[in-house]
C-alpha cells in the first residue's frame, strides 16, 4: 500500500519505488543506489531516493501507531469491526489521532466529571434536538450528586459533555483544520514591560499577517521571541467564521439550538481553538524548519565541497595578539611537521625574529602555501605575511576558521594530538582546511561550521538527519583516499560507519597501506555486503590497477577487462589512449548493466582519479581595508560569501565582520531564493551601502558594482 502512496505523492512509477525500497531493505545506502543501481531505479537521484526513504519512514510509523491505537481501544472494550476498519484505512497520522481522540486516556475533564455525576442522559437529550429541554426536566438531575445543587449546575454539566463531544467530532475538526490552515492570522505583540529587553526583536513588535504567507526565517524569529517571553502570540482565523462552521455540523434543528450554541462557543474557545492553534503553529513551524534546514544543508554542501588546495606543504597560522600566533607546518597530507609560537604583533624585535623564523620554516619544510585564520588578528597577520615579499608561487590564503576552536577542544582532536594544546590543534585545523576542506570539516559537528539559519530553533532530529545525509553525499561524491583518510572521513563512506572505520584504520596502522581495493576484505568484520557498498567510493592512487583510483566499482572490473580484450589493449593503454571512445556501448549491455552504467563508466575512465571539486581559487582582500571603520559608503570591494539565508547572503570583505547583501540587492532580476545567484564560497564584488558601527551592521549590494 505504501508503494502506491509514495509513487503518487512523488510522481514516480510504482516499480521504481518498489525497487528502491527493496534495495534499502537489503542494506543499500542512498549514495550506492544513486551511483551504482541506476538501471533498477530508473536513474533516480539522491534527492528522490531521500524523499522515498522519508515518506516510507512516515508510513511505517503510521502503521505502528495504528497498531498501538487499536490495542488501546481494544483494552477499553470499545473496538468494533467498523471502528477497526476505519482506523486501518486512514492515510495520515492526523486523521488517526482525530479518530483516537474520544478514546484517548485523559486527565479528569469537566465533561468526565459531569458524566460521573449522572448528567450524560441530559446531554444526550439536548444533543438529540428532538425534545425541548425545559426547566422541569433539568430539575430532575438536581441533587443526584453533591456537586449538582441547582438546575444551572445540571445544565452546565450537560453542556460541558456536549462541548467535549463537539471538540472530538471528526467532521468539526476536519472542517476547522482547513480553515485554520488556510485563513489563520498570526498576531504578535510585544509585552510592554519588556520593550527594551526585547530590542533585538524590534521588527516583530507588532505583526499581523496570514501565517501561510510568513517567510520561514520570520516565523522562526517570532516563535523564538515568543518562547523567550517577549511577545504575546495568537494564531487563528475569524472566530465568528469558525463558530459558524461548527454550527453547520452540530445544529440540525431549532430545538435546543440556543443551548447547543452555548456549548459550541465554549467548545471552540476552551478546547478547539487552543488545540488547533497549537497544531497549526506546529504545522507551519515544521514547514519553516524544513525550509531552514534545506538552506543549511545547501550551505554546508557548498562549504564541504569547497575547492581544495591539494597535496602541497602548508604553513598555517592561528593569529593572536597578546598570546602570540600559533604557527604550524604540515605536509601535503596534513601531517604535523613543526609547531611554534611566534610574536608577530609584540614589537619590532619580536616581529623581526618571527619573520626570520618564518623564512626558515618555508625553506626547511618546502612550504607552498600559507593559511591564515580569519579570526581576531587575521587581517593584521595577513598584512605582515604579504609584506615579507615571499616568492609569488607561495599562495597566501585567509581561511574561514568557524568551528576550528570546537574541533581543537573535541575528543577527536585530543585523540589526534594528545601532546598539544588547543591553540596548536586549531592552527593545524586551519592548515588542513586549506589542503582539503572536506577531510577536515567532517571532524566537526555540521551545526558548528557557521553556515546555518536559525539552526538552534529547528527540529534537532530533522536537522541532524539532513546534515548527516549531506555530509555523506559530499564524501561519497568526492571519494576517499583509503590510505590517508581519517576514521571520521571513512565513517561517512557508504556502508562503513564509525565502528568499521575504526577497524579499517587499525588494520592500516598494523598491516601497512592497502595495495588494492580487494585488500579491504582482510579487514576484520568487513564482509562482502559492506565491500559492495563502500568499494566504489574508496580510492588507492598507488594501486597497480588504475581502476582502484576511479569510481568504477570492482563489480565492473571484468566488464572493463572485456572491453580491453576486445580492443587488444591493456587497461592502462585502454584508458590513456582513450580506446573506450571508439567502442560500441550497446555491445556490452546486459540484464544487470544498461546504458546509464556504461555511460558513467566511460565518463569515469575519461578522467581517472580526478577530483570532482572546482579548481582552487583564492581571494585577495583590499590590504588597506581591515576594520569596519575603514569602510565608506559607495566603496566597492571583493568578498567571499560565508552564508546564504532566505533573506540574502553574508559576505566577508576582510573586516572581521560579515556584511549582509539583502535579497533585494543581489540582482536586478526577481529571485525568490538567494541560492539562485550565490553560494557559500563564491567570490563576489560588492558595494558598501551602510555601515552602522553601533549596531555592528554592514549593508552591501551586488547590483551596479563597477
Amino acid at each position: 500500500m505504501s508503494i502506491l502512496k509514495i509513487s503518487k505523492t512523488l510522481n514516480l512509477l510504482p516499480k521504481q519505488v518498489e525497487a528502491v525500497l527493496n534495495l534499502f531493505d537489503s542494506g543499500c545506502t542512498i549514495p550506492f543506489v544513486a551511483r551504482y543501481r541506476k538501471e533498477k531505479t530508473g536513474e533516480l537521484n539522491e534527492v528522490q531516493l531521500e524523499d522515498i526513504q522519508k515518506l516510507n519512514k512516515q508510513f511505517v510509523e503510521l502503521e505502528k501507531r495504528k497498531v498501538s491505537v487499536i490495542e488501546s481501544i481494544k483494552e477499553q472494550n470499545k473496538l468494533s469491526n467498523e471502528l477497526q476498519s476505519e482506523i486501518e484505512n486512514v492515510e495520515t497520522l492526523q486523521e488517526l489521532e482525530d479518530i483516537y481522540l474520544p478514546y484517548k486516556p485523559k486527565r479528569k475533564t469537566r465533561a468526565r466529571k459531569a458524566i460521573e455525576q449522572g448528567l450524560e442522559p441530559l446531554a444526550n437529550i439536548i444533543a438529540a434536538q428532538k425534545m425541548t429541554v425545559r426547566n422541569d426536566l433539568i430539575a430532575q438531575y438536581v441533587n443526584k450528586a453533591k456537586e449538582v445543587l441547582t438546575p444551572d449546575d445540571a445544565l452546565n454539566g450537560a453542556l460541558d459533555i456536549i462541548a467535549e463531544r463537539v471538540s472530538e467530532n471528526l467532521q468539526v475538526r476536519s472542517n476547522l483544520r482547513r480553515l485554520f490552515t488556510d485563513k489563520s492570522l498570526l498576531k504578535a505583540k510585544v509585552i510592554s514591560t519588556k520593550t527594551e529587553e526585547a530590542a533585538k526583536y524590534k521588527d516583530y513588535f507588532s505583526v499581523e499577517e496570514p501565517i501561510n504567507r510568513i517567510r520561514p526565517h520570520r516565523l522562526l524569529a517570532i516563535l523564538r521571541a515568543h518562547n523567550e517571553g517577549f511577545l504575546r502570540l495568537s494564531v487563528s482565523p475569524d472566530e465568528e467564521q469558525s463558530v459558524q462552521i461548527i454550527k453547520r455540523v452540530v445544529i440540525q434543528s431549532p430545538t435546543n439550538a440556543h443551548l447547543l450554541i452555548k456549548a459550541i462557543e465554549d467548545s471552540y474557545k476552551r478546547l478547539l481553538k487552543p488545540s488547533l492553534e497549537n497544531e497549526i503553529i506546529q504545522h507551519y513551524k515544521l514547514k519553516a524548519d524544513e525550509a531552514s534546514i534545506e538552506v543549511f544543508a545547501n550551505n554546508a554542501r557548498d562549504l564541504l565541497l569547497a575547492s581544495p588546495l591539494g597535496n602541497r606543504n602548508v604553513l598555517a597560522i592561528d593569529p593572536g595578539f597578546r598570546t602570540g600566533c600559533k604557527v604550524v607546518c604540515l605536509d601535503g597530507n596534513g601531517k604535523l611537521l613543526n609547531n611554534e609560537t611566534l610574536y608577530i604583533h609584540s614589537g619590532r624585535d619580536e616581529a623581526a625574529a618571527a619573520k626570520q623564523k618564518i623564512y626558515n620554516k618555508i625553506e626547511i619544510y618546502k612550504v607552498n602555501a600559507i593559511a591564515i585564520g580569519n579570526g581576531t588578528g587575521g587581517r593584521e597577520t595577513e598584512h605582515f605575511i604579504r609584506n615579507m615579499r615571499l616568492p609569488k608561487e607561495i599562495v597566501i590564503v585567509s581561511v574561514n576558521e568557524s568551528g576550528a576552536s570546537i574541533y581543537s577542544a573535541s575528543p577527536v582532536a585530543r585523540e589526534e594530538f594528545p601532546d598539544y594544546d588547543v591553540t596548536v590543534r586549531s592552527a593545524i585545523s586551519i592548515g588542513r582546511r586549506l589542503i582539503d576542506p572536506l577531510a577536515e570539516l567532517v571532524k566537526i559537528d555540521p551545526k558548528s561550521i557557521g553556515v546555518g539559519q536559525y539552526q538552534h530553533d529547528v527540529d534537532e532530529s530533522l536537522l541532524n538527519e539532513k546534515l548527516t545525509n549531506t555530509v555523506s553525499s559530499c564524501v561519497n561524491n568526492v571519494g576517499v583516499n583509503l590510505n590517508t583518510a581519517s576514521k571520521q572521513l571513512l565513517s561517512y563512506v557508504s556502508g562503513i560507519g564509525p565502528t568499521m572505520a575504526k577497524n579499517i584504520v587499525e588494520y592500516r596502522n598494523k598491516s601497512g597501506y592497502f595495495k588494492s581495493r580487494h585488500d579491504l576484505l582482510n579487514v576484520p568484520r568487513l564482509g562482502n555486503s559492506t565491500f559492495e557498498q563502500c568499494a566504489g567510493f574508496l580510492r588507492i592512487p598507488s594501486s597497480e590497477n588504475i581502476l582502484d583510483n576511479t569510481a568504477v566499482h570492482p563489480e565492473r572490473y571484468a566488464l572493463v577487462q572485456k572491453m580491453c580484450k576486445d580492443t587488444g589493449t591493456s587497461i592502462t593503454d585502454f584508458i590513456q589512449q582513450k580506446k573506450f571512445l571508439s567502442i560500441s556501448l550497446e555491445k556490452y549491455t546486459s540484464y544487470e548493466v544498461g546504458m546509464p552504467t556504461l555511460k558513467d563508466l566511460i565518463d569515469e575512465l575519461s578522467k581517472p582519479g580526478r577530483d570532482p571539486r572546482k579548481q582552487f581559487k583564492q581571494i585577495e582582500f583590499n590590504e588597506h581595508i581591515t576594520k569596519p571603520e575603514h569602510l565608506q559608503i559607495g566603496m566597492t570591494l571583493k568578498g567571499v560569501v560565508t552564508n546564504v539565508t532566505a533573506f540574502g547572503c553574508f559576505v566577508d570583505v576582510g573586516v572581521h565582520q560579515d556584511g549582509l547583501v539583502h535579497i533585494s540587492n543581489l540582482t536586478h532580476q526577481f529571485i525568490s531564493n538567494p541560492s539562485e545567484v550565490v553560494s557559500v564560497g563564491k567570490i563576489v564584488d560588492v558595494k558598501v551601502l551602510e555601515v552602522d558601527l553601533a549596531r555592528k551592521r554592514i549593508g552591501l549590494s551586488m547590483k551596479d558594482v563597477a
